[in-house]
């Protein structure tokens, strides 16, 4: 997964070989990483996605037409939760992360793109900590 917030040094969070990265441009230490396994977004980022049997549906509502399935870790709830937000046909359209202190994130897909190519460096968190000058040890 890889989520840009604007131009080739701005915000990037990246998840990748079990592990979530965040690079902060106004920072020169290298990106804060975390176990993927610790946070809502591996529910989602599994190679075989089935939130039903791995007993992580909390609730699904409907808001405006859009379906919102929440999930969440049984065995850790203190992890956080994650709203999928679907459409109607059905596409997913965003999510919101819900963390242990109570924040959210919400993450919106626009401008969507099928097909294409995209380099394997571009999900590599170490070659992109190298990228931009704070590298990983």
């Amino acid at each position: 997964m890889r989520l840009s917030y604007g131009g080739e040094n701005d915000p990037l969070v990246l998840g990748a070989g079990g592990q979530v990265a965040i690079f902060d441009p106004g920072s020169n230490e290298p990106p804060q990483r975390f176990p993927m396994a610790q946070t809502p977004l591996s529910l989602i980022l599994a190679r075989n996605v089935d939130l039903s049997k791995a007993r992580m549906v909390v609730s699904h509502t409907e808001v405006n037409g859009d379906t919102v399935v929440r999930a969440q870790d049984p065995d850790h709830p203190e992890y956080g939760s994650i709203d999928l937000i679907f459409s109607a046909t059905p596409i997913l359209k965003a999510w919101v992360i819900h963390d242990q202190n109570g924040g959210e994130t919400t993450v919106q897909l626009t401008k969507m793109t099928l097909g294409g190519s995209v380099s394997d460096s571009a999900f590599n968190i170490r070659s992109e900590a190298k990228r931009r000058g704070t590298p990983i040890d």
